[in-house]
């Protein structure tokens, strides 16, 4: 019922990326802003380093025993009067929301951001079971509108122009006057803003995500910029959280070291605007909230990760630091990676969560600089995660003919080191010679992969090995 992953034809995605201009426009605006503003929100916190390697240990710890603090969540969020379902699947997810939903009588949902929500295609399946879902984070209200996914795990709609949404506000918003002068961000949200509004006081049950879930009080945490999440939790008479098994931490002093990496990492902000954190349904005393608290924890391949090569990646707070870093993802966008997760950390996880065989191509979206795990927050060794999944793909024979055939070849000399310099040597100075008018080449039979989008220059002078042999014996 949710819409099938295009990550297996991510080449031909990507590709069309590269030929859109607006696009292109709308990614300028990530390379150039957040790399350079999370540096200056870092440089102006000594004791960064220092924090990631505690959020790692945090992490790491919580992983370690993630049952014991399974078992201790479960059991403080049922003495604050909440209920905790597990679900090992997808549909499970799906079937225990709607379940909620159907006991209520509801016919309309408000949603907070959740990538959970997304990863099983939740919305699909309130529709069909007649439930109508609206989306109140406004990226992610932009994207439903569109009938997309988001393209940024923290910024939905960051690959959109604000001409482009207004477009989508005129055809959506039957209502609105056709002079109303949207060319301003502002009057694009005033018009969200009135709009969600009222959907905040019809809603019948709020469903959020949640950042972090902590284990000693049963407490589910969201950090957002709008507000929104608090209206759908409070608002409506049921609460119900979706999230995943990775998401718990122990303790709330644990929580707080990891939200002073998060925000900056994320949108170099100290702290995002609202940290709510939510402990149960409404108390006797207490002025709002709901009635009902649920919360929803998907396992979905999490536990084979745990257990696997790949877990380091369950550390990942979604900050969204690699994709903001990542060159791949500066050029191309998120909707290229085909799936939920996009970015480095969507090359790691997508494989893991789909199959290595509808995402092969995904850990190969990299050019191994290393930024992504330069500026993780918790430290994951994305590159070698990456590398991993390559020669998982590699020796289940999914990769392509011409590419095995070309890395046996390679191979073939790299074992036999005399040959491979007496070839590679003849190799560049033909190249070198033959390139030396125009000093590159526009296109090289094996190599139209990286001639059909840009030059490759052509050889000067001796060979790396060469050099390396000449310095040694000058030394």
């Amino acid at each position: 019922m949710s819409r099938p992953p295009s990550s297996p034809t991510f080449k031909e995605n990507a590709a069309a990326a590269l030929a859109d201009p607006a696009l292109q426009g709308a990614l300028h605006f990530v390379e150039t802003n957040f790399p350079a503003r999370r540096r200056a929100a870092v440089e102006a916190l000594p004791e960064f380093d220092a924090l990631r390697d505690s959020a790692r240990a945090i992490k790491d710890h919580t992983l370690a025993h993630l049952d014991l603090y399974l078992e201790a969540f479960e059991q403080k969020v049922i003495e604050n009067g909440g209920h905790v379902h597990f679900a090992p699947t997808a549909a499970d997810a799906n079937r225990i929301v709607v379940e909620i939903c159907r006991a209520k009588n509801a016919r309309l949902v408000t949603k907070g951001k959740s990538m959970v929500g997304e990863e099983i295609g939740l919305n699909a399946h309130l529709e069909a079971a007649g439930i109508r879902p609206v989306e109140t984070d406004l990226g992610e209200y932009i994207v439903q509108i569109r009938d997309e996914l988001p393209s940024h795990i923290i910024m939905p709609a960051v690959h959109l122009n604000k001409a482009q949404v207004a477009d989508d506000f005129r055809r959506v918003h039957t209502d609105l006057p056709r002079d109303r002068d949207l060319s301003e961000p502002t009057a694009l949200l005033a018009e969200a803003r009135a709009t969600l509004r009222e959907k905040y006081f019809e809603a019948d049950v709020g469903i959020t995500g949640a950042n972090f879930l902590v284990a000693e009080t049963g407490t589910a945490v969201i950090v957002t910029n709008e507000g929104n999440g608090d209206l759908t939790a409070t608002l409506p008479k049921v609460h119900v959280v979706i999230t995943s098994i990775e998401k718990l931490v122990p303790t709330l002093e644990d929580l707080s070291q990891l939200l002073r990496v998060l925000a900056r990492s994320a949108t170099a902000q100290e702290m995002s605007v609202y940290t709510t954190l939510f402990t149960g349904p409404r108390r006797s005393d207490d002025p709002d909230g709901p009635e009902e608290f649920h919360v929803v924890l998907l396992d979905n391949g999490r536990s084979a990760m745990l257990a696997g090569a790949f877990h380091d990646m369950l550390r990942c707070i979604r900050c969204g630091a690699c994709l903001n870093h990542c060159p791949v993802y500066h050029a191309v966008g998120g909707h290229a990676y085909g799936w939920v997760y996009p970015g480095p950390m969507g090359a790691v996880l997508t494989p893991a969560l789909i199959g290595v065989d509808q995402a092969g191509h995904l850990p190969n979206a990299s050019s191994f600089c290393g930024r992504c795990e330069e500026v993780c927050p918790v430290k994951i060794p994305l590159p070698r995660l990456m590398r991993t999944w390559r020669e998982r793909a590699f020796s289940r024979h999914i990769s392509p003919k011409t590419e095995r055939a070309g890395l046996g070849l390679w191979a073939f000399f790299a074992k036999r080191p005399k040959l491979y310099r007496l070839a590679f040597g003849l190799g560049m100075r033909l190249l070198a010679r033959l390139g030396r008018t125009r000093g590159r080449f526009s296109w090289l039979p094996l190599a139209s992969g990286w001639t059909a989008h840009r030059d490759l220059a052509a050889p000067q002078g001796a060979t790396f090995q060469a050099q390396w042999r000449k310095a040694r014996r000058n030394a």
